[in-house]
């Protein structure tokens, strides 16, 4: 358990052998950036209330909700009650949610329309995932768990990731975010960016903003976090994690992934398998 704020507490949890995280944290003072994950993320209130906004509106997530986003789905989130929020988070890897539902292309990834829901057995299918994930349990006892939650989830998925054309600010939007990926370490100004899409500045920062949901800063810093969580997760001590993902140093790595993820990068690091 790793102390971040007065009265807050996290512990983290990697699936050995499985493409699954979980967390369980009390957050009263804690406020997280906006910020998206690669994975799919459902999660539980189990005290409190949390609120947020996530696809263009605000959602208060409630004790006994469950709460699911979809990959790259910007979102924020802070305590909406004076005693702070508990809860409990499984981040699940798309392309093997896919395949919990016998799905294998990504281009047919389930989309989730509401961000909270209220469905008592999906939320207890959640937590006994989690007791799998974070306490003793067999590889085959997961498995099942995982597509048993699943396929409850499933039903409140609304569509298909669409696969379209890209078309004026899209397109525009497409070939920054293929900048920003491509030069991921590199500190990159807006005037380079506008100039690889050969448009103004204000065009650049608007269509990738319109497109994303964040401005190409934002982008290119969780790009950099998402390169140190997997070297993380890999053992890389956070000093050499950071100076590898691009960022100043240890504390601004430590600071940014405390804002994302409610955890330090030690504290990931060290994550019980």
């Amino acid at each position: 358990m790793s102390a971040i704020l007065a009265g807050d507490w996290v512990q983290y949890w990697r699936a050995d052998g499985l493409p699954v995280e979980a967390m369980h944290a009390h957050f009263t003072s804690h406020v997280y950036h906006r910020h998206s994950h690669e994975t799919y993320s459902f999660g539980v209130t189990e005290s409190g209330a949390q609120a947020f906004t996530c696809r263009n509106d605000s959602h208060v997530s409630g004790a006994g909700m469950v709460m699911t986003f979809n990959p790259d789905d910007p979102h924020d989130g802070h305590a909406a009650s004076d005693g702070g929020f508990t809860y409990r988070m499984v981040h699940v890897w798309p392309g093997f949610f896919a395949s919990l539902l016998g799905e294998g292309s990504a281009r047919s990834l389930p989309l989730f329309r509401d961000p909270v829901i209220d469905d008592p057995a999906a939320a207890a299918a959640l937590r006994r995932l989690f007791g799998a994930i974070s306490g003793p349990a067999s590889s085959l006892e997961r498995q099942e768990r995982m597509i048993a939650t699943a396929g409850l989830l499933a039903r409140h998925a609304t569509g298909r990731a669409p696969v379209v054309e890209l078309a004026g600010g899209a397109r525009v939007a497409a070939q920054l975010r293929s900048v920003i990926h491509d030069l991921t370490v590199a500190d990159l100004t807006l005037d380079e960016l506008a100039a690889a899409a050969g448009c103004s500045r204000y065009a650049a920062y608007r269509a990738f903003t319109s497109a994303y949901g964040l401005a190409p800063s934002d982008y290119q810093r969780q790009l950099r976090i998402r390169r140190a969580r997997r070297l993380l997760a890999d053992g890389t001590p956070p000093a050499e994690a950071a100076a590898a993902a691009g960022f100043a140093d240890q504390p601004h790595l430590t600071r940014w992934f405390r804002r994302y993820y409610g955890i330090t990068p030690a504290a990931y690091r060290n994550a019980r398998p």
